[in-house]
């Protein structure tokens, strides 16, 4: 790991030319927002660790560089509509958010620090699409529509003894998107490469539902993801740059916080996210790209980064 990279207040004239240099089909992002850390960098004032969520949210989207946000809480539970509603209060017109799906309609089989009492035992609300559309669908619908951006389901890794083989997956995520309303953006994250298949790329492309580029412990480079033949599934493109890929999460939590400055600069992945946001440009398609502070150490300093590089691509291209 190399030493701490640049903190501080970035110059506003400067977020500026880098805002105007990302495509506009391009929205960036950070996974969830809620990081005191970020004062001087994309807060003015002082927020406590908790209970500030929505004021945090509106200074959050005043930053030049932020098109969306990742709303992270919503994969443990889904928002109540007193939450939705602050939300909505606190974003400015046209700002989407890219939700995560309830875990309980994503894990296969219950963990232990999830679920003590019932590790080991299969979740009956596996792909379950009645729970899906009225605790997630229906509520957001209702109260955050005109904010609601891609649905993500993020499939936690499932284990070789639950017998879930590559095909077997997309069969069932087929007949899960069978059930639900056309209408809707959803995007599935997976953290078995081996479910990278023709299969699944088929599957989701039927349903105009984006694979998301997840850079994560076992997976692929984002780069090689989006080489596999077909992975650009839908008529947007999601991306999110969680983890430099063999490195456990928790080892970046306790590394990388408060998250103030690049502690780990990642070349690769910073290309491959110009990559994904070009790709995006060239097929005429929006694309959500979330960046998590795990990524490097600094998801707003991730992402001034790669818009310096779309500003060098933009003065050769």
């Amino acid at each position: 790991m190399t030493g701490p990279g640049p903190a501080g207040s970035p110059d506003p004239d400067d977020l500026l030319r880098l805002a105007a240099a990302v495509p506009p089909l391009v929205r960036f992002g950070t996974s969830s927002w809620n990081y005191p850390g970020w004062k001087g960098l994309v807060y003015a004032k002082d927020y406590p660790a908790s209970g500030a969520a929505a004021a945090m949210l509106e200074e959050y989207a005043r930053f030049p560089l932020f098109g969306t946000v990742g709303i992270d809480s919503s994969f443990y539970g889904p928002p109540t509509p007193a939450t939705y509603q602050r939300y909505a209060r606190a974003l400015p017109p046209g700002f989407p958010c890219v939700a995560k799906v309830w875990d309980r309609i994503t894990v296969h089989t219950f963990a232990k620090v999830r679920e003590p009492a019932r590790a080991g035992q299969r979740n009956p609300d596996f792909l379950n699409p009645e729970l899906f559309l009225e605790e997630v669908w229906g509520p957001a619908r209702e109260h955050f529509e005109s904010h609601q951006g891609p649905l993500v389901f993020e499939f936690q890794a499932i284990a070789r003894e639950d017998h879930v083989g590559p095909e077997a997956f997309a069969e069932r995520l087929d007949r899960f998107f069978d059930a639900l309303p056309r209408e809707g953006r959803y995007g599935v994250e997976v953290r078995n490469p081996e479910f990278l298949i023709p299969a699944y790329f088929a599957v989701l492309r039927g349903h105009d539902v984006a694979h998301v580029f997840s850079s994560w412990t076992r997976m692929p480079s984002l780069g090689d993801q989006l080489d596999l033949p077909g992975a650009v599934t839908a008529g947007f493109l999601v991306a999110r740059a969680l983890l430099r890929p063999g490195r456990a999460y928790a080892d970046a939590v306790d590394a990388f916080a408060p998250y103030d400055r690049i502690r780990d600069p990642n070349p690769e992945m910073r290309s491959d996210l110009v990559r994904l946001a070009l790709t995006a440009t060239r097929l005429r398609i929006p694309a959500y790209v979330l960046v998590n502070n795990r990524a490097e150490g600094s998801a707003p300093h991730t992402i001034i980064e790669v818009a310096r590089l779309l500003e060098a691509a933009k003065g050769t291209g």
